[in-house]
Parts: C-alpha cells; sequence; structure tokens
C-alpha cells in the first residue's frame, strides 16, 4: 500500500496553491457539516485512486516478502583460448600477449654441495610481467595449513569458509573489495569451486582467483596502476580466470 500511495504522489503531486474553504466565510453551523463531508469526498477520491492504481499496476505476491538480493552482472572477460598457455607444477593459465616470463628459475644444483644446501623455495610457481613492469600476472601455490591453522587437509575452497569469511586469508587487510565472486567450474569429477576478488588501495587495482586440491592452495594474481587497470583491466582479469587445475 504504501508503494501505491508513494506511486500515487508522484503521479499527481501537490498542488502548490490548495483551495480550501475559508471558515469565516462560513456559518457556524455549517462548517462541522460541510468539512466532514469535504473529508469523507477526498478520502473516497483517494481510496478509488489506490483501487485503481492497484488494478493497473497488480502488486506481486511476494512483493510482501523480502526480495532476493540481485545477481552481479557477468565479469567482463576476453577470449584467452589463442594466448600462450603455461604449464605448471598442477597447474595451467593463460598469458597475456608481450607479457615477459620472469619465473624464477630451478635450481638444480641444490643439494649437490658438500654441505646438502637444500634448494630454496620459490616464491612464485609462475610469473610474467608486461614489457614496462608495471603490469603482472601471478600464480603462488601454498600448503593450505600455513594459509589457516588446522589439523584437517582442506579439499575445498569453502573449507576457509565462505566467499566473505575467506577474504580475511586472501586480501590484504586494509583494501578495498571491489568485487567479489564464488564460481564453480565444471571438470570430470564434477565442479570445482573458486573464490575470486577485485580489490585495491586506490593506487593499485589487483585481481585474485583461488582454489583448494589436495591440500593446496592455487592462486593466480593480476595487478597494474590503478590509472592503467581502465584499459587492461578486462585483459588482466581474463588472465587470472584462466587458472586451471590440472
Amino acid at each position: 500500500m504504501a508503494v501505491l500511495l508513494s506511486l500515487f504522489l508522484s503521479l499527481h503531486p501537490p498542488n502548490p496553491n490548495p483551495k480550501t474553504l475559508e471558515p469565516k466565510l462560513l456559518p457556524q453551523s455549517l462548517e462541522p457539516a460541510i468539512f466532514k463531508r469535504h473529508f469523507i469526498l477526498r478520502t473516497a477520491s483517494l481510496i478509488s485512486t489506490v483501487a485503481i492504481l492497484t488494478l493497473q499496476h497488480p502488486v506481486p505476491r511476494a512483493s510482501a516478502e523480502p526480495s532476493p538480493p540481485p545477481k552481479p552482472s557477468p565479469l567482463g572477460i576476453v577470449n584467452t583460448k589463442s594466448w600462450f598457455q603455461y604449464y605448471g607444477d598442477g597447474f595451467t593459465i593463460r598469458v597475456p600477449p608481450e607479457f615477459q616470463d620472469i619465473t624464477e628459475p630451478e635450481d638444480y644444483n641444490a643439494g649437490t654441495s658438500l654441505y646438502g644446501d637444500k634448494a630454496k623455495p620459490k616464491k612464485f610457481a609462475a610469473r610474467f610481467s608486461s614489457a614496462d613492469g608495471s603490469e603482472a600476472v601471478s600464480v603462488v601455490i601454498s600448503p593450505t595449513n600455513q594459509l589457516k591453522i588446522t589439523f584437517l587437509e582442506a579439499k575445498d575452497i569453502t573449507d576457509f569458509g565462505s566467499l566473505k569469511e575467506a577474504a580475511k586469508i586472501f586480501v590484504p587487510a586494509g583494501a578495498s573489495i571491489y568485487s567479489g565472486r564464488t564460481i564453480k567450474i565444471k571438470e570430470e569429477e564434477g565442479f570445482r569451486t573458486y573464490y575470486y576478488y577485485e580489490f585495491g588501495d586506490g593506487v593499485q587495482h589487483l585481481a585474485l582467483f583461488a582454489t583448494i586440491d589436495a591440500g593446496k592452495a592455487f592462486v593466480s594474481g593480476v595487478a597494474a596502476p590503478q590509472s592503467k587497470w581502465d584499459d587492461d583491466g578486462v585483459k588482466l582479469r581474463s588472465a587470472a580466470l584462466s587458472l586451471t587445475i590440472l
């Protein structure tokens, strides 16, 4: 009813100079009767108008119940099939054209020295950069128990909680989250769940795509200056979303 009344008021804005009966011009004996009749006529007119609007614009039954949140608009991406496909340790990702491979080389000499030096852990499982170095595409692999203390091996990213709860693990404190999505991708053995976040600090704009497989978190991330995101954001987002578990 409140919606119909507001619609009625918007279709019929109040008269800035309404004409009213001047009590001083009426005999005192007629004032109550005339005002009472005037009020009844105005009330009847309002009820009739609302009834007509109800017939012309029926309110769905579900309108009395809380409406579901609107579905987020599709993420802007491009087709990456023509891009170079990089194969890493248990994953693959597409690399934007003209990006250079700056992944740390494997240290094949580790463990061969007299003191049995251990191989230095790699920070990135894969890393690529634009020609000027201002934009990057990276993949990080980490044991899930290093991201969240637990005695159980995480088998799905939902083991980290909801999309909102897991943001505390993947998104740096203080960053503004621009977008977050739960994405399910069909594979041979069923559906795999990924979490997607876009965030930044006004200077850098980043996007992150994460999933879990066999107790390991696979995270693809892209970054660019905020000033370049409007032009290259779709390309970078597409690279992040191309992460596939082998």
